[in-house]
């Protein structure tokens, strides 16, 4: 009698990288064979064994675009693109979406940005009144506050018609977050954020609510450094958000991208929507200078067609007051 055993691994790894992530897949087979020969029989066993791994390594840009798209409501409007240099193209246009600018490098506030991005609005700015007299401005660009007075200024525009994207981003955030705090889809949330897109914004904690009950009442330390429930956190979560996208990734797109489509279905559609969005706030809440910030409005066909005034608590307006005094101290600034 003899016997003979052979042992064959065979292992194949194969890489696959997309836009969004890695995928590794490694294949592994091992066989073993056994012969046993005799002078009356002959025998053969075959034995297999076969293991899989599979392992995903997700990539930096998937998870930011994850972060980015917290809050957003999605909005698919068909349209056609023309690209181009040629500001003629533009001719007629009814809503004018501006998003150029330098871009937000990791770090640096938006209110840094904002002598670069004047100077290119100084050249802009004027060729979309030239072709588009009777458009509506929507301002993307940051800082957005800062940069819809710039707008406002260069293009002679009635306000109802120069509008910035403010902080409705910033509210649908907010909400996705409350959701979360609260295990409750965010559609059942509702509260506001208002003023600066950015680090001074202010959240509304005296209207946060579910069907009509008030979490300040049933919590009135709500957003202050005594609240056991700490959502003061949430609020943070809300202004870092962006800079922890700009991080992992360079850059802001996919969240501003469906929010601005949100705004401009408003509009175009005629819907008569409430948006947290930057407008000329002048004489409200206490604000004494020409500066624009994000209360709730209504959105129409003829651009801004009301304004919601609020009813703020004591600390809410002061907030507000001072978010106006930070823009104003760089707005005075400006070389327009």
């Amino acid at each position: 009698v003899k016997s003979h055993t052979l042992t064959h691994t065979h292992t194949k790894t194969h890489v696959r990288t997309n836009e969004l992530c890695t995928h590794t897949h490694t294949h592994t087979q091992t066989y073993t064979c056994t012969h046993k020969l005799s002078r009356h029989t002959k025998a053969h066993t075959h034995k297999g064994a076969h293991t899989h791994t599979h392992t995903h390594t997700t990539h930096t840009l998937f998870v930011a675009g994850l972060l980015e798209t917290l809050g957003c409501i999605c909005v698919c409007l068909t349209c056609i693109l023309y690209l181009t240099q040629d500001y003629s193209t533009t001719a007629h246009s009814k809503v004018v979406v501006v998003s150029a600018g330098a871009r937000q490098q990791e770090g640096e506030s938006r209110l840094n940005l904002v002598q670069r991005n004047v100077n290119i609005f100084k050249f802009i700015i004027p060729q979309i009144v030239k072709y588009s007299p009777n458009a509506i401005l929507l301002v993307v660009s940051n800082p957005v506050d800062i940069l819809t007075y710039v707008a406002w200024k260069l293009s002679g525009f009635p306000r109802h018609r120069v509008i910035g994207s403010g902080t409705n981003l910033d509210s649908g955030r907010f909400r996705h977050l409350m959701g979360e705090k609260l295990h409750l889809h965010p559609s059942s949330c509702h509260g506001w954020i208002i003023g600066e897109h950015g680090d001074s914004s202010v959240p509304v904690w005296s209207g946060v609510n579910v069907a009509g009950v008030s979490l300040k009442g049933l919590n009135p330390d709500m957003g202050t450094d005594a609240d056991k429930e700490d959502w003061k956190h949430v609020h943070k979560m809300v202004v870092d958000g962006a800079y922890e996208v700009i991080k992992l990734k360079g850059y802001t797109s996919w969240a501003i991208g469906m929010s601005v489509a949100d705004l401009v279905e408003s509009i175009l559609k005629n819907l008569h929507k409430v948006h947290p969005v930057s407008t000329l706030v002048k004489g409200m809440h206490g604000v004494k200078e020409e500066v624009f910030l994000s209360v709730p409005c209504v959105l129409g066909n003829s651009g801004l067609t009301d304004i919601i005034h609020m009813t703020l608590k004591p600390e809410e307006e002061k907030q507000l007051s001072n978010s106006a005094e930070t823009l104003w101290a760089v707005q005075k600034e400006l070389t327009l």
